[in-house]
């Protein structure tokens, strides 16, 4: 069987159902991956090279088994992860048997799922049943979960295989990935750089090989940073999209930014692997009030729209290694057919400050005490530092803040009728030096400056997918893609666009 066209079958008999509607209008599915070299030219025995669709179509025409996927993802994981130290726990035995049963349901001619034998990363901040929710702190590290959240629930469901989860800062709450109970992970193109956080275990792992597609969470940027700085590309979807619930944490009422801002996401080397497992992540459980089916993206040819650039801004300076990602993200849209314009959307710098104020005050009353009391030095450290810097905001101000948010939601999604496709810098500044946010309150607020575009979509609940656009002193860059809400479609398309355009060559060997 020619495997390319068992992948170009496999996508569109997918995109055919209508159930996958963030799929439906991938130039994948009727024309094959938007991307070369996922799996051609790369020996069967080097399976974990390969990406999500490229193994799910292998699988389900049997030309490889999930065994032989999950074996080799292993094999790559015991050979690089004592390097880079993305994975904080390692479940072989229940991933060699959750393949062997993907390899039964095959055999047997079951229906499979769109990500059916392919191994993949969960964040350790979210539960499996019969292991513990660390989240990275030692107080933790016998919280065994009764039963599956909601993200490893859908994936699972989906047809995914976990192999691993993935590192984090304690209480998943820096852009730093490093705790005392599983260690620090290292960004693999560079140990003195941060690989992000708080999902900097899924980066890293998705970076070096160790599964094609990463579960991660984003409240602050915690996807899509991580994802600039290894050299990967993560969706932060809208809000609603993904179902966001950890029956651990049940009990404890959710604060309304937490409710507002907090959503899971996905990491992936090839844009298309998140077109793909997006839809699975998204299926319904209603655990999650805000949970909603988003609808189905409008059909027809996208490129041709307009584009709007975020390069040049009062008060922000980009490093010179982010303005050349920007420039080669327009210059592979505008080469595309996109007409692409250097104008920001209104109120930027204002949206960005709104972040911290609000989040903030919340977490002034219970999180601050709970990481004072159980978390590590350095997260401690951070949060002190945090709300330092920050204005607490009494009752009357809070209110008003969100009533400011309101307003210039409106006006960001009338920018976006006329301008559906936004690039900005994911951070203002190349990856940040390990441990940068340790060393007092004017670094902190250089990080909040430069960290300012990540934060200002997540307050708005818009969809942001992040896209490596080349290495730059060795040291990758990229960009953010915004759409309008459920508009993850025209991310993708632009998305994929930047991608062909500036191959990463991931996975890498680290680079320590």
């Amino acid at each position: 069987m020619d495997p390319e066209l068992s992948r170009r079958q496999f996508t569109a008999m997918l995109a055919a159902t209508g159930a996958l509607p963030f799929l439906a209008t991938s130039p994948a599915a009727a024309h094959g991956p938007g991307v070369p070299g996922q799996h051609r030219g790369v020996p069967e025995d080097e399976l974990w090279r390969w990406g999500a669709a490229d193994l799910a179509a292998a699988i389900a025409a049997r030309r490889v088994s999930a065994r032989e996927a999950t074996e080799s993802v292993l094999a790559r994981l015991h050979a690089v992860d004592p390097t880079v130290n993305a994975v904080a726990e390692v479940l072989e035995a229940e991933a060699l048997a959750a393949a062997d049963a993907a390899d039964r349901a095959v055999a047997a001619g079951e229906v499979l799922g769109p990500l059916h034998g392919v191994p993949i990363t969960t964040k350790i901040n979210v539960d499996l049943e019969g292991h513990p929710t660390t989240n990275g702190v030692v107080a933790f590290r016998d919280r065994i979960a009764e039963e599956d959240s909601a993200a490893v629930a859908t994936l699972r469901s989906g047809g995914a295989i976990v192999v691993g989860r993935s590192n984090v800062p304690a209480f998943s709450f820096r852009w730093f990935s490093d705790n005392d109970l599983h260690g620090r992970t290292l960004n693999p193109w560079d140990p003195a750089l941060t690989p992000g956080g708080s999902s900097g275990g899924a980066a890293a792992a998705t970076a070096v090989g160790i599964g094609p597609i990463a579960h991660g969470t984003d409240i602050a940027g915690s996807v899509r940073y991580p994802a600039y700085c290894c050299g990967v590309a993560g969706i932060r979807p809208s809000l609603g999209v993904v179902p966001n619930y950890n029956p651990s944490g049940a009990g404890t009422p959710r604060t309304i930014t937490n409710q507002l801002m907090s959503t899971g996401g996905l990491l992936a080397r090839q844009v298309g692997d998140l077109r793909l497992g997006l839809p699975v992540l998204a299926r319904p459980d209603v655990r999650d009030s805000w949970w909603q089916p988003a609808p189905p993206p409008p059909q027809g040819r996208h490129r041709g729209l307009k584009v709007a650039v975020v390069r040049d801004l009062e008060g922000f300076t980009p490093d010179p290694a982010v303005a050349i990602g920007l420039d080669n993200a327009a210059g592979a849209l505008g080469a595309a057919g996109y007409q692409v314009e250097h104008i920001a959307p209104p109120h930027f710098r204002e949206l960005a400050e709104l972040w911290s104020p609000l989040v903030i005050t919340e977490a002034r009353f219970g999180f601050a005490q709970a990481i004072e009391q159980y978390g590590d030095e350095k997260v401690r450290t951070a949060m002190a530092t945090w709300l330092a810097v920050t204005p607490e905001l009494d009752l009357r101000a809070f209110s008003a803040a969100f009533g400011r948010r309101d307003q210039i939601l409106r006006e960001w999604r009338l920018f976006l009728q006329e301008h559906p496709i936004l690039i900005t810098p994911v951070s203002w500044q190349r990856p940040f030096p390990v441990d940068y946010d340790q060393l007092g309150p004017d670094a902190f607020r250089e990080i909040l400056h430069a960290q300012s575009p990540v934060l200002a979509i997540a307050l708005l609940g818009l969809p942001g997918l992040t896209v490596p656009t080349g290495v730059v002193d060795g040291v990758p860059t990229g960009v953010q893609v915004v759409a309008e809400r459920f508009r993850e479609d025209l991310c993708f398309d632009a998305g994929e666009v930047i991608e062909e355009a500036h191959p990463m060559g991931t996975p890498i060997d680290p680079r320590l």
